[in-house]
């Protein structure tokens, strides 16, 4: 149990720390933090034998605690995922550095210059479950935003947490980053949490795990929190779809890698397509040794599905689990999806251009996909270069939330003795 108060690791002078090394990292030139990312992916890739030895102690523990198969391969390292996280940190540095962007200028009918730039927002915390992943994607991020970084990672990968950061720190503070402004807090006590949810020194929270990690957090903090959701995902086929593209794509988006947030959970099926779709469907997803669950009329097509539960529609299984709804129309669909959907990814499948613009219109969802897979809806893929989570809300960032989620806006206003009447 770490003590919050003692001498040798007191969490409060760690976030002052960090608020006064964040400003003077949101004072530093792109080239000096560009040349921290690339040294931070060398690193990365000549220590990988530690954090692999590390991530080996979380796995073996993570198994004797009976972790399920979904969660020990959000745990899993191997050397293409750190390859891979050494890319988001070379991809962030070739990105634009958003702070000191004009966002937008005029001038004041008195003469004064106003702009709107953009900067940093200061130190944010960050509480995440499982993904040692996101240790190097949200170090890499708020570094590249000028922004100082409390992170507290799961138990479940508390050894790989600490290796991957220890690495990183080391790199981007003999690159010129300023001391204390990377830290992750030790230990896996739930005290912690506590305390960093109600921490003065944080400009923003961000949650990224399981609903009852965000629920938690979004009820019990008392600073401003960027809700990053589960991913309830449909997909829906529509009675117009290509046959073979409608397989394609469910079969993707639930199966590349069942574990993640934009994996599809629900499928969704016109009444229409039934006959012509379904039985091609179910019989590929079988084949990936996918469990189907179904609504009474799916039972009665395909008598091996189990009956799903009133609890299975509004569920993030996060494993080889969908669940098949038959709908009379792409109304249906979409009131179906805003009930139960929890605004993350939602897809439809169609040849009909207005069915396509009717979906995209009337689903509230942070991304939505017509004939492509959820599994696009990630910051690598939107060209952000990595992401600290998908956000579900809609203020004051929604999707994918990147470099220039990461920041806020300052107006500097340029006069010459002017004075308001």
């Amino acid at each position: 149990m770490v003590d919050l108060d003692s001498d040798e690791w007191n969490l409060k002078a760690v976030a002052q720390q960090a608020q006064r090394s964040a400003v003077l990292l949101g004072q530093l030139k792109a080239g000096v933090k560009n040349q921290a990312l690339r040294a931070m992916a060398k690193a990365l890739r000549s220590d990988q034998s530690e954090v692999l030895e590390a991530n080996t102690i979380d796995l073996e523990t993570g198994r004797q605690d009976g972790l399920s198969d979904a969660l020990l391969d959000r745990l899993k390292l191997t050397p293409q995922r750190i390859e891979a996280m050494a890319v988001a940190l070379e991809q962030i540095a070739a990105l634009k550095d958003p702070i000191g962007e004009v966002a937008a200028g005029w001038k004041h009918p008195d003469g004064m210059e106003i702009r709107r730039v953009r900067v940093p927002l200061g130190v944010i915390g960050i509480i995440y479950e499982a993904r040692p992943n996101v240790t190097c994607d949200a170090i890499g991020l708020c570094l590249k935003s000028g922004n100082g970084v409390l992170l507290k990672g799961g138990r479940e990968a508390e050894n790989s947490n600490q290796a991957i950061t220890r690495i990183l720190q080391e790199a981007a503070y003999s690159s010129g980053i300023p001391q204390g402004c990377i830290q992750q807090l030790p230990g896996t006590d739930r005290a912690i949490v506590d305390a960093l949810i109600r921490l003065d020194q944080l400009a923003l929270l961000i949650p990224r795990g399981g609903s009852g990690l965000i629920d938690y957090v979004v009820r019990n903090a008392t600073v401003p929190v960027l809700e990053t959701g589960v991913g309830n995902c449909h997909i829906y086929i529509e009675r117009s779809a290509d046959v073979e593209m409608a397989r394609r794509i469910v079969l993707n988006a639930k199966v590349q890698r069942p574990s993640v947030c934009n994996a599809a959970e629900k499928l969704l099926i016109h009444r229409d397509a039934v006959l012509t779709h379904l039985e091609l469907v179910l019989t590929s997803l079988r084949d990936q040794g996918v469990e189907i669950r179904g609504c009474p009329r799916t039972i009665a097509f395909d008598p091996r599905v189990k009956p799903a539960l009133e609890e299975d529609w509004g569920k993030e299984y996060l494993d080889k689990i969908i669940a098949v709804k038959i709908v009379d129309s792409t109304r249906e669909a979409i009131d179906w999806i805003n009930h139960y959907g929890s605004r993350h990814s939602e897809a439809i499948v169609t040849d009909n251009y207005h069915e396509a613009v009717q979906f995209t219109d009337g689903v509230d969802a942070a991304a939505v996909y017509v004939n492509a897979s959820t599994r696009f809806t990630d910051g690598g893929e939107f060209g952000f270069g990595a992401e600290i989570g998908i956000s579900t809300q809609k203020l004051h960032a929604r999707g994918p939330v990147g470099l220039s989620e990461l920041t806020t806006i300052k107006y500097i206003v340029t006069g010459s003795g002017q004075t308001r009447s």
